[in-house]
């Protein structure tokens, strides 16, 4: 068994109500795309989102596939970067530097940009050798100020102590 095989063997770990509403809102009804989706008893919408947004489509994708994702130039005028990885639902996002045989085509779309079909987009987009991650990891490192700590565990300060060690006992649990 392989690394990304033994992961994708793995369940899910997310409460079944929780589980059970991701998929039915977010996949089967596209609540969030709709402008539907509720947070805190308000509706939310990409339209929403004003800040850069890091998108990934995979070539092979049967889960979301890549022109469904690549609508998010249509959903939102925030700064887009679009990349489009080789492979398919997992192994395009596991994708680790020196992999053999992985591309990527990235774009950057300014805020406010002008928006490219799909096939128009895939045509002009030049392909890169090698995983997507590094160029991530740039985006990440452009729009960052610098490293910040995380917050400390369960933020006793606040009056939430810690429940435990990481990972949390539902990792372990059956």
């Amino acid at each position: 068994m392989t690394d990304l095989m033994a992961w994708n063997a793995d369940a899910t770990r997310m409460p079944y109500r929780m589980h059970a509403e991701y998929l039915r809102h977010l996949f089967i009804e596209n609540d969030l795309a709709e402008g539907q989706y509720r947070v805190g008893g308000r509706p939310i919408a990409l339209t929403d989102i004003d800040i850069p947004i890091f998108a990934v489509g995979t070539q092979t994708d049967h889960v979301a596939p890549w022109r469904s994702v690549y609508k998010i130039h249509l959903l939102s005028e925030a700064p887009i970067s679009f990349v489009l990885t080789s492979g398919g639902h997992n192994a395009g996002i596991v994708s680790e530097p020196g992999h053999p045989h992985r591309t990527y085509q990235l774009s950057h779309r300014a805020h406010d940009g002008h928006y490219l079909d799909p096939d128009t987009w895939a045509a002009a987009t030049p392909i890169s050798q090698g995983s997507w991650w590094p160029a991530w990891i740039d985006w990440l490192a452009r729009l960052s100020s610098g490293e910040t700590p995380p917050p400390a565990l369960g933020a006793p300060e606040k009056g939430y102590p810690a429940l435990g060690d990481a990972p949390g006992r539902y990792v372990l649990a059956s």
